[in-house]
């Protein structure tokens, strides 16, 4: 019998796809899990038992979260509902107000923000801003676009035939327009447009050729002429799609009319998008053209003013961005999904979005060496995790990518690129579905869906269970049995851990869970949802790692794990998953045991990497008490 010792000091690599399983030629996958669920993969290459939720309260339906963060120490969350926003601070709701969009707006919301002004789009929804003055107060307004007696600063755009015309039967005042092709329709009574540079509005509509507009100034003849436009952003037309600063302009990206389409404005004249005369600080217009019409997704301010479209992502660049110098160029054909907005984050310099199959999350990241983008596929080795991508969001604290999914799952990438760390893990959040997620001053929240009930939680380290309501007896105060305030949780069956104790299976009723009589009274008291963690080695690599071991014999010898500050060890050597009593001090008050703990194993097994369970130990347990593995080392013995 052959005798080898398999260490594995890091979980760099995370949980690799079961088709990489007879890769064990590469390096991932000596570094890799066959299964990592409620666990978060350490920048230092460890695995830590994800922290549970703590419920913030009860929501009236489906939200999409948005963090606003005014400076360091004031940061809020909206949770954009159906024509209502929440606003929280700290976790608590401490306002509410009314907004356009409603719950079918939610897939498409785009918005930026600079320092007290969030800017939110929507292609069918004309955009608004969200302002917080010093002194806290809020107020939500739809754009102002610079404007005059004579003008008004906002984008036009003429969208029939460039031969078609417009005849005026008049020079000045109210008069009547005629189209030479069917152009208006009733919606179009109080937009504006523009004929040889005067502008007017639409006040009637008499058929799809004809007008009557009230003009601001006076023509120069009654001609019929070419030289007329619309605004660009309407009701009739669409709104913008997606918004964000660049080089001090505000960038618009796209429209429902216009998908491939960019404007910029004027430099520090944010609302004031007028062409001009192609003055340095005047506003920017072109389209992107390419071999295929590419809707633009996102925009992003970076390095260089990114563009991510359906069919590629192109750069921006000009220093400074002028009408004059202004530079286009099409990096990459990847493309992004475009029936839903996932926010564009940005990663030590790499702008991470949602590839167009909806199996991808890459990093748009600009190489010195080229001078130019690309965009390699971080879920390469764990693709098994992703499933049409609808939110993320970075934990810049914990370098934690959280990436909601299609099905309600919730995917977590350890990025850490400096040190070759890219790692994957799942999460399952107590039977709910999770529908939004957003960081907002170093705290993750998820908006999560239990049957027809929505919640809003946040990850606590301080937590065991998810959806977890902790209390305390106050001052003076007897320990009871007795406790309330639990109606988000009514006619759920909760765990609960009292002064020390896990209380199992306490079934909540009235918003009240009642103590055991064989715990007794308890002074405080946490209760919620139980989740397990579990962490699965792969199918061990032959002897010279190149390939599993196939038709032979295989033994596990022995298993040594280090933990740190570990409260529960349940492992399975072969022989079914058991406790392992870890020698936790006595002068520990934590209760929690860091060192090693070596276990020995009997048992032959032939074959391997067919099945989740064909690694050499399988790690488990939903003790709501930290766990952290740094490494282990397995001893094996093989016989042909």
């Amino acid at each position: 019998m052959a005798r080898r010792v398999l260490e594995k000091n890091t979980f760099s690599t995370g949980e690799l796809a079961p088709e990489l399983w007879g890769r064990s030629d590469l390096n991932a996958y000596a570094n890799g899990a066959a299964r990592l669920r409620n666990v978060f993969i350490e920048p230092s290459g460890g695995v830590r038992r994800r922290p549970g939720t703590r419920l913030i309260g009860e929501l009236g339906g489906p939200v999409r979260l948005v963090q606003f963060e005014f400076n360091t120490e004031q940061t809020y969350l909206i949770a954009f509902g159906d024509k209502k926003a929440e606003l929280f601070e700290d976790g608590v709701n401490t306002l509410g107000f009314e907004t356009p969009f409603g719950v079918e707006h939610h897939d498409l919301l785009n918005w930026t923000q600079s320092a007290d002004t969030l800017l939110v789009v929507h292609p069918d929804i004309p955009p608004v801003r969200i302002t917080r003055s010093a002194n806290g107060e809020w107020q939500v307004t739809s754009w102002g676009w610079r404007s005059t007696n004579l003008d008004t600063g906002q984008p036009f755009y003429k969208f029939i035939d460039p031969a078609g015309t417009l005849t005026p039967s008049g020079t000045s005042g109210t008069i009547t327009v005629t189209a030479s092709h069917d152009l208006f329709v009733d919606g179009h009574v109080g937009t504006l447009w523009r004929i040889a540079g005067v502008e007017g509005a639409v006040i009637a509509v008499s058929g799809p050729q004809t007008a009557t507009m009230t003009l601001k100034g006076s023509l120069p003849n009654v001609n019929a002429t070419v030289d007329f436009a619309e605004q660009a952003f309407s009701d009739v037309r669409g709104w913008p799609r997606s918004v964000t600063f660049h080089q001090d302009r505000m960038v618009i990206g796209g429209s429902r009319d216009l998908p491939n389409r960019l404007w910029m404005s004027h430099s520090g004249d944010l609302f004031n998008f007028e062409l001009g005369e192609g003055l340095d600080d005047e506003a920017i217009e072109f389209a992107l053209l390419a071999d295929q019409v590419n809707a633009i997704t996102g925009i992003f301010a970076g390095r260089h003013l990114q563009v991510f479209t359906s069919g590629s992502e192109w750069m921006v660049t000009g220093d400074p961005l002028t009408p004059a110098n202004i530079q286009v160029t099409r990096q990459t054909r990847i493309g992004s999904q475009s029936h839903r907005t996932v926010p564009l984050v940005n990663i030590d310099g790499a702008t991470i979005f949602a590839g167009r199959s909806g199996r991808e999350i890459r990093e748009f990241l600009f190489t010195d060496v080229e001078q130019a983008y690309g965009s390699a596929d971080l879920a390469l080795l764990s693709r098994h995790l992703v499933d049409r991508p609808i939110d993320q969001a970075f934990d810049a604290n914990r370098r934690l990518l959280h990436v909601v999914m299609g099905d309600g799952s919730l995917a977590t990438l350890t990025l850490y690129r400096s040190e070759a760390i890219t790692a994957w893990s799942a999460q399952n959040i107590a039977g709910c579905a999770v529908t939004s997620v957003a960081v907002s001053g170093g705290d993750v929240y998820v908006s999560l869906r239990r049957d027809e009930t929505y919640y809003l939680a946040v990850f606590d380290e301080e937590c065991g269970f998810d959806l977890q309501v902790s209390q305390s007896i106050g001052a003076g105060e007897e320990p009871r049995r007795y406790w309330g305030r639990l109606d988000a949780l009514d006619d759920l069956t909760v765990n609960g851990w009292g002064d020390g104790i896990l209380i199992p299976d306490l079934p909540v009723a009235g918003g009240t869970v009642t103590v055991p009589g064989d715990v007794g009274p308890v002074s405080e008291l946490a209760v919620g949802l139980p989740f397990g963690h579990e962490i699965f080695a792969l199918p061990p690599a032959a002897s010279d790692g190149s390939r599993p071991h196939g038709g032979n014999a295989v033994r596990l010898i022995s298993l040594t794990l280090r933990l740190a500050q570990s409260g529960q060890l349940r492992v399975d050597t072969g022989r079914g998953m058991r406790d392992v009593a870890l020698p936790v001090s006595g002068d520990d008050p934590d209760g929690l045991y860091s060192g090693d703990v070596t276990l020995r194993s009997l048992g032959w097994r032939r074959g391997s990497g067919g099945t989740i369970k064909d690694g050499l130990w399988r790690i488990a347990g939903d003790f709501p008490r930290p766990f952290l593995l740094l490494g282990c080392a397995s001893e094996m013995g093989v016989n042909d």
